[in-house]
């Protein structure tokens, strides 16, 4: 099951050519995949010879091969990860029964939406991110850019096979929506807030694929310790490519700010106007985008109480991010779990049924893998010699999904007046000038070995090549 058959018309690991009645309902779909593709895909780049991995097994050392692609000819496909014979659940109520095959009735329309909600993400990204290729910073980055494109285009049709697989005529027809729906539309968004936001210029995409990504590798751990093993089999290969879309948004900022400190020091100044006059980001602007996807990212995992939440566990449709290395019964019945509320002007915990905080608990573990970059990127400021250090904000900051929607807490924790949030947001949310000027920054280097004077060259180039490697061919 490891090997990636290649001589269909949809590249898999299924056996799709052994279902007939699905292989035609999947080529059916595919032409619709490509329309949406040239439509809603990377602007302009039809043309372009692009240096992308494509997977040629599932194996953890020969998963992916490298060569120049026109992305509109990349081989999508369906991958997932071999399977255990004699895999039991390991979580909720059925903890010890054999895990499933097939969809239980009972659960069928929970897992049916959680499929969905997944699969809708990984398309809106794309649409996101299509105007990128025309003010990308180098070859280097066009490329990355464009390889996570195709990822989340595969990544999506891991969730839609699930849907035609499994879900009969309900299925193919949410299949469907996920290329009519289309981020930010007014009439048709996408599903989850974020996927709605615009991704306007590069400092912006940086933090979305640390932050933003980060959040679909917690959700995507999740969900591949799910009882039904088609899910968590597919989900499981996902895992290994968004790991370098979180690569490409913790290295991308890194040299941002690696280019800034530079020139701080070659102008002896932490000046934002003078910074900002040599063409660079300024630190504190830095932090401001930083606030913004944080606060906007931990948003996507959820209300911080919630039956939903509850359901998905008991009923072993979705872990915890780690389930099998945590030390309890799996079954949560009788632990509890402490959340924040505002009360009488102040944060205060209180202690909820674990299995309703289940979305805080996950929230938390991604909050402690989130700072871990951010620490990394603080090495490159102390490293430089400069007295400036970058801060998650707290979790209560800026949020607009549960109890804390809407409260006025700043980036500290302090809660504040309305007029006093309204007074100060500029201090922690990038302002109209902030976005004018960083886009202003954001112009076209596409000569190899050239970058914009914002960011600094990567250290090493895309599989051991030289960072002067010609990434992508126009033709």
């Amino acid at each position: 099951m490891s090997g990636i058959n290649y001589s269909e018309k949809i590249p898999n690991n299924v056996n799709l050519s052994d279902d007939r009645t699905l292989q035609r309902a999947l080529e059916q779909w595919q032409p619709n995949f490509i329309n949406w593709w040239d439509d809603m895909g990377p602007e302009g780049s039809t043309n372009h010879d692009v240096y992308l991995r494509t997977a040629v097994s599932v194996d953890p050392q020969g998963w992916a091969q490298f060569g120049h692609v026109k992305m509109r000819d990349y081989r999508w496909g369906i991958f997932l990860n071999p399977g255990e014979a004699d895999r039991t659940i390991h979580f909720g109520d059925h903890k010890g029964e054999k895990a499933w095959n097939d969809v239980p009735g009972e659960y069928r329309a929970n897992l049916r939406r959680i499929i969905v909600t997944q699969g809708d993400t990984e398309p809106a990204s794309v649409e996101q991110q299509r105007h990128l290729g025309a003010t990308a910073p180098s070859l280097y980055d066009l490329r990355n850019l464009f390889q996570i494109n195709v990822e989340e285009g595969r990544h999506l049709w891991a969730m839609v096979y699930l849907l035609h697989k499994h879900f009969g005529r309900d299925g193919r027809e949410e299949a469907d929506a996920l290329l009519q729906r289309n981020s930010g539309d007014e009439d048709n968004p996408r599903i989850l807030g974020a996927f709605n936001e615009e991704t306007p210029d590069w400092l912006s995409f940086f933090m979305f694929t640390y932050f933003t990504d980060r959040d679909g590798k917690f959700q995507l751990c999740a969900l591949a310790e799910s009882s039904f093993e088609p899910l968590a089999r597919t989900t499981k290969f996902m895992l290994t490519e968004e790991a370098h879309h979180m690569f490409v948004g913790e290295s991308g900022v890194s040299r941002a700010i690696q280019r800034t400190c530079q020139v701080m020091n070659e102008l002896k100044t932490d000046d934002v106007n003078k910074l900002r006059a040599a063409g660079v980001i300024d630190l504190p602007t830095l932090q401001r985008y930083l606030n913004f996807h944080f606060s906007v990212t931990i948003d996507l995992f959820g209300a911080d109480e919630s039956s939903n939440a509850a359901t998905f566990y008991s009923t072993g449709i979705k872990g915890r991010y780690e389930e099998t290395k945590r030390d309890d019964d799996h079954v949560l019945k009788d632990r509890t779990y402490p959340v924040l509320e505002v009360k009488d002007g102040q944060l205060v915990q209180k202690d909820v049924p674990m299995l309703n905080a289940l979305n805080e608990v996950l929230r938390d573990d991604y909050i402690k893998d989130s700072v871990g970059g951010v620490e990394r990127w603080n090495k490159v400021i102390t490293k430089a010699g400069i007295d400036f250090q970058l801060r998650v904000p707290h979790k209560a900051f800026n949020r607009n999904i549960g109890a804390l929607a809407g409260a006025n807490v700043t980036p500290q924790g302090e809660v504040v007046s309305e007029t006093e949030w309204r007074l100060r947001a500029g201090e922690w949310l990038p302002s109209t000038d902030d976005r004018a000027f960083v886009a202003s920054l954001m112009h076209k280097v596409v000569e190899p070995g050239k970058y914009a004077n914002w960011i600094a060259p990567p250290a090493v180039g895309i599989n051991r090549q030289d960072p002067n490697f010609e990434y992508v061919r126009f033709n």
